[in-house]
């Protein structure tokens, strides 16, 4: 069960209208890793956990408050829209949508959802749920969720230095405070789970159904060398089942590929000799 308390986790509230922002806020709004995109990532997570339930409380615990920061994020896109395109208008245009739009704020603030928040990115894509994961593998989820809140409080700090009103960036030093804790708890679940498996995911398949010679190589698919230098590259592997090898120059290790011609009913490109074009085979 869900329910609302009317009061925001955090105040948002901005010194003053700015519909440009507005616009550059979407984007931890309903980008790809915005504050939509983890609480429904962490909620599905926890939805799907299967028969471990302190994890699937955490999950629930976090996904919960992730909602909380979508309202937020709306709240505070809401009051960055207030009066707007007025002042656009007055700067720019007779009319005012189009001083809106040369003024740099985003036309659907106006034309779609009335001065409100929407769930898109900064570039007006809609959030899309293929932002999502929620494999049913808690670690390797939990490393998709590291990722996810890494790029997210990076946005949160662009955004951040790229405004100077301080309500807004109040706001913003508390999303980003929580993002500290969420990137912690994270790599303090990865590291539990970790000591109590294998490193790689799954962990489940069988050593021996992997092709060994190639578990632990390197492969030096580039020019220069400077990868070699790298702890991926030589030592004990991370999962501690092997030693890492360095191989400078891989050979290839498979068949050239040649395919069988097309049957006439797919209508390709034709066989010719390579004397002669205007010859078929």
């Amino acid at each position: 069960m869900f329910y609302h308390k009317k009061e925001l986790q955090y105040t948002a509230k901005p010194d003053k209208p700015d519909p440009v922002y507005a616009k550059k806020l979407q984007e931890v709004l309903g980008g790809q890793f915005g504050e939509i995109t983890v609480a429904m990532q962490y909620l599905f997570q926890g939805w799907n956990c299967r028969g471990n339930e302190k994890y699937r409380d955490m999950l629930l615990d976090i996904g919960t408050e992730e909602i909380a920061h979508v309202e937020m994020l709306t709240t505070m896109i809401a009051q960055l829209l207030d009066s707007a395109p007025v002042e656009a208008q007055e700067n720019a245009a007779q009319d005012p949508l189009l001083g809106a739009v040369m003024g740099g704020m985003n036309p659907q603030h106006v034309i779609v959802s009335g001065l409100g928040a929407q769930p898109t990115d900064s570039a007006g894509y809609p959030w899309n749920s293929r932002y999502t994961i929620a494999s049913g593998n808690l670690l390797a989820d939990f490393r998709a969720n590291l990722n996810a809140e890494s790029q997210g409080r990076l946005q949160v700090v662009r955004l951040y230095e790229s405004t100077t009103d301080h309500g807004v960036r109040d706001m913003l030093s508390f999303l980003i405070a929580r993002d500290t804790m969420h990137q912690n708890q994270w790599m303090a679940a990865i590291e539990e789970l970790e000591q109590q498996q294998s490193v790689v995911v799954p962990s489940t398949f069988p050593k021996e159904k992997e092709k060994q010679e190639v578990a632990y190589s390197f492969m030096n698919c580039s020019e220069g060398t400077q990868s070699q230098s790298g702890r991926w590259a030589s030592g004990k592997s991370m999962d501690n089942q092997s030693t890492f090898e360095y191989d400078e120059s891989p050979e290839p290790m498979g068949q050239a590929p040649s395919l069988n011609p097309a049957p006439h009913y797919i209508h390709d490109t034709p066989l010719f000799s390579s004397n002669n074009p205007n010859e078929k085979k």
